[in-house]
């Protein structure tokens, strides 16, 4: 009966890490790839530093977004630096 009790408190050990580090890891990676296939031309995002734009332009992985009223901070940058996203409204 001991060893019984060792492997059930071994698999218990098991899936209690799985629900805590595991499963909601995989779900934060789910919602960021999500996020990422949302991602379209004209959108405002917010990036990981902080700053707020508007996606002008995108590539498989950068997108080129726009910082500013003057129009003329255009920045490239990947995209998963991007945190946040706002659909224009129409």
């Amino acid at each position: 009966m001991n060893t019984m009790g060792w492997i059930i408190y071994f698999i218990f050990i098991i899936g209690l890490m799985y629900l805590l580090a595991i499963r909601p890891q995989q779900k934060e990676k789910k919602k960021a790839q999500e996020l990422m296939a949302s991602v379209a031309v004209g959108d405002s995002v917010l990036t990981s530093s902080g700053f707020y734009g508007v996606i002008i332009d995108m590539t498989d992985d950068t997108v080129i977004v726009e910082f500013g009223s003057n129009k003329n901070c255009r920045i490239p940058m990947r995209k998963d630096a991007i945190v946040q996203v706002e659909k224009p409204e129409l």
